[in-house]
């Protein structure tokens, strides 16, 4: 049984055996035929080159293209250059900046334009790349000397593989030398509306009230007035502050010259002046027929108002007004406070008031003395010396009229337009202030001689009164 397994293991590896040679036959013939194949090709080939080469129907053709192939080799990167920049585009650039290039400390320049207009000629990514850049445009004025120049302007800061169009290219510009002047100085708070309204500023204290000027003599004698801007954003207390100076024209508009030095070391007082005044109601308006004002009540009777003081100082009350004639019964109001001019802030700014309404009443006061005003010429009248006097109507509620007598009234003619001879004037009566009732005349001129003789003011008086 051993014997024969070892017998059939010997055929099988025989078999194998001969298989790989054969195999290995097949595979030598395989590569001898391309190997003869190629050789073929080869031959055929490098007779077909040597036919070409050296014919002379063809070597003028091969020789064109050989040519051209070596120059193509040895000028591949210029020739990139050449076909990309074939591909062309353009962008428009405004308000480029311009730089001027000259002696600052002599010379003042005008004419030249702050900015221009570019346009940008290249690659498409050269012209994006100078178009997003900080390029700049140059003014050369270095070397120049006082007068008129035409001065051509160059670029700086783009691409250098882009072309760059200036629009104007040329420019005319004035050089002047510079000279020095001095002004007095004065000031402006700027940022008022930053500052509490409670709050005023007083008179600023500079450490020197005169500045040099340095510009041409034409800008200097444009020059009006040179200010010290002083910030007062957020400020309640006195402080103290480093303020612009800034010189004007007539006009109030800015000056470009230079200011040595260009700020100023100031202190400024802040105070709080406040005044408590009275609210003092006044009605406007008709109250509606067969009505009057009974009175009115405020929630408020006074109020503290914030500014300067000399505005404080002309200031005794402050009014609130109300439209009677909206009111058609007893109302609640709220009414807005509106303040003196030059008054800063106040510490109310609204009030309620309680309107009350009551039968009018008329009431006649008799034997009310006319006087006059405006007596400027010093005339008399006649030789009557007796005292005229009119009747006057009072209108408003009971309670309000109960009280006032002909001495509460004024009723007078004005005398700034009289001439000697006889003459009519017209009446007219006072009007209570701060009072609900109103007056009225039944008796509306008054006639009379005026003498032309100046006399003392004290003699003057012929008709009862003299204001």
């Amino acid at each position: 049984m051993v014997e024969n397994r070892k017998n059939n293991d010997s055929n099988n590896k025989i078999e194998i055996a001969n298989r790989i040679a054969n195999q290995s036959k097949k595979v030598v013939k395989t590569y001898a035929h391309i190997e003869d194949n190629f050789l073929r090709l080869f031959r055929w080939f490098s007779s077909w080159i040597d036919k070409a080469l050296f014919n002379a129907k063809y070597g003028k053709f091969i020789s064109l293209i050989l040519a051209i192939l070596l120059y193509l080799t040895v000028n591949f990167n210029s020739e990139n250059t050449l076909f990309a920049s074939q591909i062309q585009s353009s962008r428009d650039k405004n308000g480029v900046s311009v730089t001027a290039l000259y002696n600052e400390e002599t010379f003042e320049v005008s004419g030249l334009p702050s900015t221009v207009n570019i346009t940008i000629t290249g690659d498409g990514s050269s012209v994006n790349a100078s178009y997003n850049s900080e390029g700049v445009v140059i003014a050369n004025l270095e070397g120049l000397t006082e007068g008129v120049h035409n001065v051509k302007l160059t670029t700086q800061g783009f691409s250098e593989s882009t072309n760059i169009k200036i629009e104007p290219s040329n420019v005319l510009v004035t050089l002047r030398k510079k000279t020095t002047r001095q002004f007095d100085l004065s000031y402006d708070f700027i940022n008022l509306s930053k500052m509490d309204s409670i709050y005023s500023v007083g008179v600023p204290e500079f450490e020197y009230t005169k500045v040099n000027v340095r510009a041409s003599k034409e800008t200097l004698d444009s020059i009006s007035f040179v200010k010290a801007l002083i910030d007062v954003s957020g400020q309640s207390t006195d402080f103290t502050n480093q303020a612009s100076l800034v010189a004007y024209d007539k006009n109030g508009l800015p000056v470009n010259a230079d200011i040595v030095p260009n700020t100023i070391t100031v202190k400024v007082p802040v105070t709080s002046p406040n005044k408590t005044v009275p609210i003092v109601v006044q009605a406007i308006g008709d109250v509606i027929e067969g009505k009057a004002i009974d009175s009115i009540k405020m929630d408020q009777q006074t109020v503290t108002i914030y500014g300067s003081e000399s505005v404080l100082s002309k200031i005794d009350q402050v009014v609130v007004t109300v439209d009677m004639s909206t009111i058609l019964k007893d109302s609640t109001l709220l009414r807005p406070i509106t303040l003196p001019t030059g008054v800063n802030s106040s510490s109310i700014n609204q009030i309620t008031m309680e309107v009350t309404l009551a039968d009018a009443i008329v009431k006649t006061i008799e034997g009310v003395t006319i006087n006059y005003k405006n007596n400027v010429n010093n005339y008399r009248f006649g030789a009557d010396n007796n005292v005229v006097t009119v009747p006057v109507d009072v209108i408003g509620s009971e309670k309000n009229i109960a009280n006032i007598t002909k001495d509460d009234i004024n009723v007078y003619f004005d005398m700034s337009n009289a001439v000697p001879g006889p003459q009519e004037f017209q009446l007219i009566v006072e009007q209570p202030a701060n009072t609900f009732v109103k007056y009225s005349l039944k008796q509306t001129t008054y006639k009379g001689v005026v003498v032309g003789e100046n006399v003392d003011q004290s003699q003057s008086q012929e008709t009862g009164g003299n204001e």
